[in-house]
């Protein structure tokens, strides 16, 4: 078998038959969810809550508890999103594609901090043993909170923030050995980039069009 199958299989040789079909599951519809994100569907929320809740298990399970929170945000922050991109009036959508303002930025910058500071406490409640993994996975938390926040309201820096998190996530899932979850943030990635090159396009036509 060569190094690329082992590293993707080896890993789950002990893992239950359920846990390996929920893990399939939240792959494909963590990855339609960002697809849609990218085309500004409103599905991107009912496909994002199923993979988000159920990788809220797996990781309670595997004592990520970092990534355990940031899922349950996402759960909770695509019910607020999924409320907030359906809004609309006289038959027009309320929430447009749009860039942060400096008080947004302010504001993403205080949740980037205060949601690293609530993943350490949620380690130290737990009594975990930080290593550099946590630390990373602290980091991470921070932008991937933010990043949903200005996803839920259509700011197209959420595409950024996405795909720094998403780079530093791919490495450290395989670090893990969880291969199918690094995968999924591979594709992540490149779904985040095309997502911002599209969003941007929509931007521009909107703003020429004022």
């Amino acid at each position: 078998m060569s190094p690329i199958f082992e590293f993707f299989f080896d890993a789950y040789q002990n893992t239950s038959t359920l846990d390996i079909i929920l893990e399939g599951i939240a792959f494909l519809f963590g990855i339609a969810s960002v697809v849609y994100a990218k085309r500004e569907n409103i599905l991107v929320y009912p496909t994002g809550i199923v993979a988000t809740v159920i990788t809220v298990y797996l990781l309670y399970k595997a004592e990520y508890f970092g990534d355990m929170m940031m899922n349950f945000y996402y759960s909770v922050m695509s019910i607020y999103g999924w409320w907030n991109w359906s809004r609309k009036k006289d038959d027009e959508y309320l929430v447009p594609i749009s860039r942060t303002n400096n008080e947004e930025k302010l504001i993403g910058f205080a949740l980037f901090l205060v949601t690293m500071f609530v993943t350490y406490l949620v380690y130290t409640f737990y009594e975990y043993d930080l290593e550099i993994p946590n630390y990373i996975d602290i980091l991470t938390s921070g932008i991937f909170f933010t990043a949903m926040w200005y996803m839920a309201t259509k700011k197209i820096e959420n595409w950024t923030l996405w795909i720094i998190a998403d780079v530093i996530t791919v490495p450290l899932y395989a670090y893990r050995g969880l291969g199918m979850l690094s995968l999924q943030y591979l594709i992540f990635t490149i779904l985040a980039i095309q997502g911002y090159i599209q969003w941007k396009k929509t931007l521009d036509k909107s703003r020429a069009i004022a």
